[in-house]
């Protein structure tokens, strides 16, 4: 009998149910991550089917895949295609979800000025950049900033369910109310009319299928976070700070609001955390240093990411096309781009279907 004889789709199975993948504690076989197993000889090719392509443990799970293959007696060459397939969150409250979208993910801040918003448009696309289908809603009714930061100032159209058309734009789909009132005009709305503008804008829109829906909160925790938690099973949520203790403070009551409602935090972004010299590139902590990572260990939460000062990420908000979108190879945008990658990670972590 040849050594050939002895491959079998049953031994590659076997070999891949020693390959772990430590952020789930489970082995890539049981977690339906091995696919299209193909046997030619002494050649085996399969499929490795990961949580998002945004993975950083995605060269570690190949290799060590491969090499476990590769030890089955016989076996000369093993090929691996790897792609991805965002899950969907379980065990969240018992609420309807957003028809077709997979996952919500709310950004919130205790304070404003800490540029969440400029945290949520390069998130989404940072996330639309590994491949996922991103959507986009600006729920920040009195003070929406997605369409200058989008470059798209057009109102949205119906269809004849009158349901709301997103815009599309940099592979993004969006929605704000800063698409159905004039860029100057101040929205003077109590709170019984926010909240039925937010139900509007959650379940009243085409959204289609989405695999994430990144959610831009208003700073604070009144009407608008009470009504999102209330009326979809969230996901998680990300809270933007910025180190100076103010900030801090009132990052830390978001958190604290978010862990009363049951909404998991995947984790806390410190942006504005220092300024890199544009020529001596000597680094300065203008607002204190620190904050994230006390905040963090405090509230048992990661700290996803630190972004810098940078004029260019304010030029990209100012001129209609971030960061992500005009220098998607930079430093900043790869600050982003590790972000939406701990972000995705963490939603994989919490129960799939």
């Amino acid at each position: 009998m040849s050594k050939t004889a002895t491959i079998t789709e049953a031994r590659v199975l076997e070999a891949l149910k020693t390959v772990m993948d430590p952020e789930l504690g489970k082995d890539l076989v049981t977690l339906n991550m091995i696919r299209n197993i193909v046997i030619e000889g002494s050649n085996v090719k399969f499929s490795l089917i990961l949580t998002t392509m945004a993975c950083p443990l995605k060269k570690e799970l190949e290799t060590n895949a491969v090499n476990a293959v590769k030890g089955i007696p016989g076996v000369s060459e093993v090929l691996i295609e790897t792609g991805a397939q965002v899950p969907t969150a379980k065990k969240l409250p018992d609420k309807a979800p957003i028809p077709g979208v997979k996952n919500t993910i709310a950004v919130a801040s205790g304070k404003g000025g800490v540029g969440k918003s400029t945290v949520s448009v390069n998130l989404a696309l940072a996330l639309a950049r590994t491949g996922a289908r991103v959507g986009l809603l600006d729920t920040d009714v009195y003070g929406p900033s997605v369409p200058m930061m989008m470059g798209l100032h057009e109102p949205l159209m119906a269809t004849p369910e009158e349901k709301l058309i997103p815009h599309e734009k940099f592979g993004l789909k969006l929605v704000s109310v800063g698409f159905m009132i004039d860029e100057e005009t101040p929205l003077i709305w109590r709170g019984p009319l926010v909240m039925q503008l937010v139900k509007q804008f959650l379940m009243g829109v085409e959204w289609g299928e989405l695999d994430y829906l990144v959610i831009d909160l208003p700073p604070g925790t009144g009407d608008v976070q009470l009504t999102l938690v209330q009326t979809i099973p969230l996901t998680g949520a990300v809270v933007v700070t910025t180190p100076q203790d103010v900030a801090l403070i009132d990052a830390r009551r978001a958190i604290k609001m978010f862990n009363e409602v049951k909404v998991p935090i995947l984790g806390i972004v410190e942006n504005m955390s220092f300024f890199v010299c544009p020529h001596c590139n000597g680094t300065t902590e203008i607002f204190s240093r620190g904050g994230g990572e006390k905040t963090s260990e405090r509230y048992h939460v990661p700290l996803l990411g630190k972004i810098p000062i940078d004029i260019s990420i304010r030029e990209g908000g100012d001129s209609g096309k971030p960061i992500v979108e005009s220098s998607p190879d930079s430093k900043l945008s790869q600050a982003f781009m590790t972000i939406a990658g701990a972000v995705a990670s963490r939603i994989s972590v919490i129960d799939l279907t």
